[in-house]
């Protein structure tokens, strides 16, 4: 069914095959249904310094560090440069807001497909822009035998976040494992813009309140409206070679 999608990518890059050896997750609203905690942590603590970041504002920089999404906003809403340090210590306060918001439930039907893509010989690769050790260690724990910490991309592994290509590119790495060799499971714009820069098939799963146009624009190859219509898709596009 995919097989016009995956040949206009091979031809886009100037690859000659598609053969699938690892699978590269986003994290936030992809394994987790925590983009609403992030949207009401982001909000509420930007509120408290004087920035305006609607709820809304979190799906679109998405994949963005932390540090770098409040630069952003300083810059576009007070005209200057903030430093590095007044940068963390407003991330700091999101975070501890976020802290205090509902324990995020794993996203529908992605265990089931990450346990087929375990047993199909692929890896799992997770590239996520957050930088909250006590978050990884949930994922490795709640994952456990699907997602090992020596294949994680965090934030504090990367010099550039999402939008640049940077942390893909390093996911690559750590996979050991070419573009046309991987899959990236993604559902923010910023985060869809990174994988196709760093040339590799990207999936979107749309499970946040932006329009899937947002995430074409960006160069999806291929959008799903939640998790479980991907699973249903899954061997259509990561068991077959091109």
């Amino acid at each position: 069914m995919y097989k016009k999608e995956i040949q206009e990518y091979m031809k886009r890059h100037g690859f000659g095959e598609f053969n699938p050896k690892a699978v590269l997750f986003d994290m936030d609203g992809v394994l987790y249904d925590s983009m609403p905690n992030h949207a009401t942590s982001w909000h509420e603590s930007m509120k408290k310094f004087g920035l305006d970041m609607r709820p809304e504002d979190a799906y679109r920089y998405e994949g963005m560090r932390g540090v770098e999404t409040i630069k952003l906003l300083a810059r576009e809403q007070w005209g200057r440069e903030i430093s590095d340090e007044e940068s963390q210590r407003m991330y700091d306060e999101k975070t501890r807001m976020f802290s205090l918001c509902p324990t995020a439930k794993i996203m529908d039907s992605v265990l089931e497909l990450q346990r087929e893509i375990n047993a199909a010989g692929k890896k799992i690769v997770v590239v996520t822009g957050s930088g909250q050790r006590s978050l990884l260690d949930k994922l490795v724990h709640e994952f456990c035998g699907l997602v090992s910490p020596e294949l994680i991309v965090a934030s504090f592994d990367v010099s550039h976040g999402k939008p640049d290509p940077e942390p893909y590119i390093k996911g690559l790495e750590k996979a050991g494992v070419k573009p046309w060799e991987a899959i990236v499971v993604e559902n923010a714009p910023l985060g869809v813009r990174a994988a196709v820069a760093a040339r590799i098939f990207t999936v979107a799963v749309n499970t946040g309140p932006l329009p899937d146009n947002m995430l074409t624009d960006e160069g999806a190859n291929v959008v799903f409206g939640t998790m479980a219509d991907f699973k249903k898709h899954w061997k259509e596009i990561g068991l077959k070679a091109f």
